[in-house]
């Protein structure tokens, strides 16, 4: 069950990459709750946060973060947005940090959701709590079906049961949330690089000749991992992601609805058709019909 943000005080949004913390950001909005923007220093896109109350942070400033947003009055704060895993020493350690510094190496031995979630009981104990972009804007789940004019062939249909297969038998093992399948063949799984990069390499893979599939098929397929606490790193697409997958020659973009996270879905339907690809929302594996 979703859990619903108390209605007094403003949100704190922690902003990596991309435009879907703005989505979040301005669905919240619209519902009259105060929205405080904490974008990553080296992540988030200066110009749209700068339409909002922000104040910008390093990765690994936890006391500056719980400093300001005590000042804001934020209790609630959600974590959404790009971001490559930084290593330790990539750190900007305050004081506040360095105390934390061993929860914070025990949450580096393990796959990126082991890393959120224990920075994020770092965080409760700091007396915030934390919750998922879809708790407080549930507008941007990406729905059931396709968002664009363009449907899935029966042989990309195919090539997403296979996919999603995969991405299910993965999960438990905290790897990527996304893979790309064409004709049945994997050729590619997402992995530290990133869905953008990985699509950029199945670009580079077709210019080589080393994928055999015609361009117009294949499909990128993006799920959540097992027992994933998904209030962290749900699985997104946005305008870059059909840009991507339009470069590697694939059909389209299967993510798994309301448990996937869309920016804009009105103008990612009219990418995708000015592309030529389809953006559909497929039901998990093993959900009741």
């Amino acid at each position: 069950m979703s859990v619903t943000a108390a209605p007094e005080g403003p949100l704190g949004i922690v902003c990596g990459g991309g435009s879907i913390p703005f989505a979040v950001a301005d669905a919240v909005a619209r519902r009259g709750r105060k929205v405080v923007l904490f974008p990553l220093i080296g992540w988030a896109d200066a110009a749209a946060v700068a339409r909002y109350p922000h104040h910008w942070i390093h990765v690994g400033r936890l006391g500056r973060f719980c400093r300001l947003a005590r000042a804001e009055g934020v209790r609630d704060i959600v974590f959404i947005g790009a971001l490559v895993r930084p290593s330790l020493r990539q750190l900007r350690l305050d004081w506040k940090t360095v105390a934390a510094f061993p929860r914070i190496v025990r949450a580096y031995r393990g796959g990126d959701d082991h890393l959120l979630s224990g920075v994020g009981r770092i965080f409760e104990d700091e007396g915030f709590r934390l919750l998922g972009a879809h708790d407080v804007a549930p507008d941007i789940l990406m729905p059931e079906g396709p968002l664009g004019r363009r449907v899935p062939t029966p042989r990309d249909e195919a090539d997403i049961a296979r996919g999603l297969a995969v991405l299910a038998a993965l999960g438990g093992y905290d790897v990527g949330q996304a893979a790309v399948v064409a004709d049945g063949h994997i050729l590619a799984l997402e992995a530290a690089e990133g869905t953008d990069r990985m699509l950029a390499r199945i670009a580079e893979l077709r210019r080589d000749g080393r994928v055999r599939a015609p361009e117009g098929v294949g499909v990128l397929v993006k799920a959540p991992k097992h027992a994933q606490d998904t209030r962290y790193d749900l699985p997104a697409v946005g305008p870059a992601t059909i840009e991507g997958a339009a470069r590697a020659g694939l059909a389209g973009v299967a993510i798994v609805a309301g448990a996937g996270v869309v920016a804009e879905p009105l103008r990612l339907g009219r990418a995708a058709d000015e592309a030529g690809l389809f953006v559909v929302g497929v039901a998990q594996p093993g959900a009741a019909a």
